[in-house]
């Protein structure tokens, strides 16, 4: 016969009370039924655990099962916890990686409100292109992406979560700032183009030969920003890009053409399945980007 647990919680609750109605008291249980329990542990073991009927002093086994058994049921106590805390996302590790544009507004606004649904979850956060967030999901070395689709995108569960305009960014007392309506490709042809990645993604013609003109072009948000401020040229972006790098001094105009918008996507490899907390995650992902984008952020 197995030995099994509760016999053992029973005989330390008995243990440490020293008697069998506290013990019954603190087990929720009859001192019948907790005296039954004993004499099953006691017929396995094949000998008594107690001195006397008292219940007061243990004998050599009991003291050595005593130890044994509250290491064991911490350790169980300890799992059972875990195991429960996983399936009410209250425990559990969440890696994402998301484009920086989302990590620097999106999911300020995502901890912010529900931080505390994850205190016992181990969250990695990292922000990276697009490209790089489709291959970390593809090794399966992140649970949620968020990023702009791609060719490489097989295999992958998608889910629309925002779409991003994108406009020209310039400095305040640059012509372009003056303009009241939306900025066309034709009042670029004389600029000079800081070109970036995802400018350079843009699918319009005008765009292309804006870039395949450029002289300059650069990665980092921060450097882009920097040579914008300096007023070297002007450069384009996503309207969250360009939020998320928070320079007050420089100016978003939109841009006219309704196709300069990327669309993001919320992904995670749809042969795996997430855990309760990322799950949880998820969702409050999709709820707060659907309030910024109500609030006009996107």
């Amino acid at each position: 016969m197995a030995l099994k647990i509760e016999l053992l919680r029973g005989f330390a609750a008995v243990a440490r009370s020293g008697n069998l109605s506290d013990a019954a008291g603190i087990l929720g249980r009859t001192p019948s039924a907790v005296s039954m329990m004993l004499k099953q542990l006691e017929t396995h073991l094949g000998e008594p655990l107690f001195e006397t009927d008292r219940k007061n002093r243990l004998t050599a086994l009991g003291a050595f099962v005593l130890e044994q058994a509250e290491r064991e049921l911490q350790q169980y106590d300890t799992m059972v916890k875990a195991i429960e805390g996983y399936a009410k996302a209250t425990h559990g590790h969440v890696r994402i990686a998301t484009v920086p544009s989302v990590a620097g507004t999106v999911m300020p606004l995502v901890f912010s409100r529900h931080i505390s649904d994850f205190e016992h979850v181990d969250i990695e956060l990292r922000d990276m292109d697009s490209i790089s967030v489709l291959h970390e999901l593809s090794r399966e070395r992140i649970d949620i992406g968020i990023a702009t689709l791609g060719q490489n995108s097989s295999g992958l569960h998608s889910q629309h979560l925002l779409s991003d305009a994108f406009g020209v960014i310039c400095t305040r007392n640059h012509p372009l700032a003056q303009e009241r309506g939306k900025i066309d490709w034709g009042m670029l042809q004389n600029e000079r183009l800081i070109a970036n990645s995802l400018s350079a993604g843009i699918n319009a013609e005008p765009s292309r030969i804006l870039h395949d003109k450029a002289l300059l072009k650069a990665q980092n948000l921060t450097s882009i920003m920097a040579m914008v401020r300096a007023e070297i040229g002007i450069t384009i972006l996503p309207e969250m890009a360009a939020r998320a790098a928070n320079a007050p001094e420089l100016v978003f105009c939109r841009l006219a053409d309704s196709q300069a918008t990327r669309q993001i996507h919320l992904l995670r490899k749809t042969d795996t399945a997430l855990s309760p907390a990322a799950r949880l995650l998820e969702k409050h992902i999709l709820t707060c980007a659907a309030e910024l984008t109500e609030g006009g952020l996107s």
